[in-house]
């Protein structure tokens, strides 16, 4: 039989490692999709195109594999939207779009916008797709771009409202033409010895060196080499946000995370250190505070796959490009003990274990509601030891990234790169991708709002995800500032941040899923444990304090 361009990008996901997912919302590539029902690939229809690219983004994190997502031409603005937090934290994804044929742009065609504009911004390749011909070259240059350099999606805009104009056509060239690589991109490559020297005298010369884990090392699984290289030298390890899991929190090394949503000790120890090593962490103004720490005098030793990215966010830097776990080792093997640095270790050590000690019994404190700080860490203490977390942002970022410990090496921790509503599609992408692991999602009440209509997919699917979210009826994050606002004035505040009070229990129930109800803080962990046993798709409706507020990060 003929091939068509529907064969041709069946073919190609079938072929990426295994990838056994894929996020859409029709109507588009429909013969696609009917073909990737006959090689066993589950099409999971989203509610949105924008929680469908969170869906493909989850998906990704969670199994290592890449995500796909699509949407015909009326939709390609709102996946394009969707695909900020896959570009910000380095996920490979593969967004595929119809688009109206050239004969009807630049004529007032019906629903239809220029969507190569909408795509460069969130991607590291787009391409329009106007010929069958022309689909194996681009797609396989695609997929390519997503797994070389730095690790991002990309975009393809096939002819056609539903990308019809391609898929539906017959194919004539050679089946050698259609070759879609599935290996890894990132070179097995270390650093030049040079490099590794000159890496190695700063780290020889060091007293107070820290080393900062970024979520690439996450995803590209440099943990263990860390732990190797922090070990020898008996140095603290300090990560982002993203990069909390790299390495667990139970390890004696590991002493929190650094930057805007870091406890208060982390980012003065950070500023006292005379070396700072990132692995696999670009160094933006979060992690550094709008780049005042460390200051620009301090020496920083950067690893990372991309050598694009060596020296970007300081000037001090000595980098390392290539594979991050390679570089790690060559490191530790390359460089000689000349400090007994256990002190220092201690010192920052026993300031991390303080801090959280004094937090958590803080929060035991008596109140009227339950505080966030205290459920995020009863969320930390019911992870199973393979279980993965996937958190919002905002105070959901700050909370689980202070608080909720990852204790098992097994344990991960996924989080929102800065788009609010993103940890509900994306653990539905993630348990997806992760169907033997349990998968738990964090959440605030206005951050799901924006998806809460996916409760339906969850049903649908039966996916075992349980959502906990932290329900103050407000956007917690921003009622601090809001409030301060109002101080001297009169007016309706809460016009600005707060909602009216909902049971999101009594919701699921309406979707046919488990639902729980939560106003007592000893039931927490109890209730967490039970809903993952179940193996069934459940929302935790926790009550909280809408006034909690974490302390602000230190500052120069």
């Amino acid at each position: 039989m003929q091939r068509t361009g529907a064969d041709i990008i069946a073919d190609a996901i079938d072929s990426q490692e295994d990838v056994d997912h894929v996020f859409f919302v029709d109507a588009v590539l429909r013969h696609t999709l009917i073909e990737l029902e006959k090689r066993g690939v589950k099409r999971i229809l989203a509610h949105s195109e924008k929680a469908a690219a969170y869906m493909a983004d989850g998906y990704a994190r969670a199994s290592g594999k890449t995500g796909f997502c699509m949407a015909q031409a009326v939709g390609a603005a709102n996946l394009a939207a969707g695909l900020q937090d896959a570009y910000l934290d380095r996920v490979p994804v593969v967004a595929i779009t119809g688009r109206k044929p050239d004969t009807h742009q630049h004529r007032n065609a019906y629903q239809e916008v220029s969507h190569a504009p909408l795509y460069q911004p969130v991607t590291k390749f787009t391409a329009e797709v106007r010929t069958v011909d022309q689909l194996p070259r681009l797609l396989g240059h695609a997929l390519r771009a997503t797994k070389t350099g730095t690790r991002r999606p990309v975009h393809l805009d096939l002819d056609g409202l539903k990308g019809d104009r391609v898929e539906e056509v017959a194919y004539d060239g050679r089946p050698a033409d259609i070759a879609f690589s599935s290996s890894g991109a990132t070179l097995n490559s270390t650093a030049h010895p040079e490099d590794i020297a000159n890496a190695a005298s700063f780290l020889e010369s060091a007293s107070r060196p820290i080393l900062v884990c970024g979520v690439t090392s996450l995803y590209e699984n440099a943990g263990d080499a860390i732990k190797v290289l922090a070990e020898k030298h008996a140095i603290p390890i300090a990560t982002s946000v993203g990069g909390r899991s790299v390495v667990e929190t139970s390890h004696p090394n590991h002493i929190g995370v650094v930057g805007t949503y870091s406890a208060p000790y982390a980012n003065r120890l950070l500023n006292e250190a005379d070396l700072v090593i990132y692995v696999g962490c670009h160094g933006g103004d979060q992690i550094s505070s709008d780049w005042t720490i460390p200051a620009p005098t301090t020496q920083v030793i950067q690893i990372d796959a991309d050598p694009i990215e060596l020296g970007r966010g300081h000037p001090n830097t000595c980098g390392l490009a290539g594979d991050l776990t390679l570089n790690c080792l060559a490191l530790a093997k390359n460089s000689k003990i000349t400090h007994d640095r256990k002190a220092w270790l201690d010192a920052c050590s026993d300031e991390a274990r303080n801090w959280l000690q004094k937090a958590i019994s803080k929060s035991k404190e008596p109140r009227d509601l339950i505080p966030a700080e205290l459920l995020a860490h009863e969320v930390g203490k019911a992870l199973p030891e393979n279980g993965i977390l996937v958190a919002d942002t905002g105070f959901s970022a700050t909370w689980t990234a202070q608080l909720t410990e990852f204790r098992q090496p097994g344990q991960k921790y996924l989080r929102a790169a800065g788009s609010l509503g993103w940890a509900f599609p994306a653990a539905i992408g993630a348990q997806c991708g992760a169907m033997d692991q349990p998968v738990l999602c964090f959440s605030g009440d206005g951050a799901f709002y924006y998806h809460m209509g996916e409760l339906e997919t969850l049903k649908r699917w039966n996916l075992p995800l349980v959502t906990v979210i932290n329900n103050n009826s407000a956007l917690g994050q921003g009622l601090r500032s809001v409030k301060k606002l109002y101080e001297n004035l009169d007016g309706r505040m809460g016009d600005l941040v707060e909602f009216h009070p909902t049971n999101f229990a009594e919701l699921a129930k309406v979707f046919g899923i488990d639902g729980y109800r939560v106003d007592r803080a000893n039931e927490i962990g109890g209730i967490i444990k039970t809903a993952l046993a179940n193996k069934r798709p459940a929302i935790i409706d926790v009550v909280t304090d809408p006034d909690c507020n974490p302390e602000p990060a230190w500052k120069i």
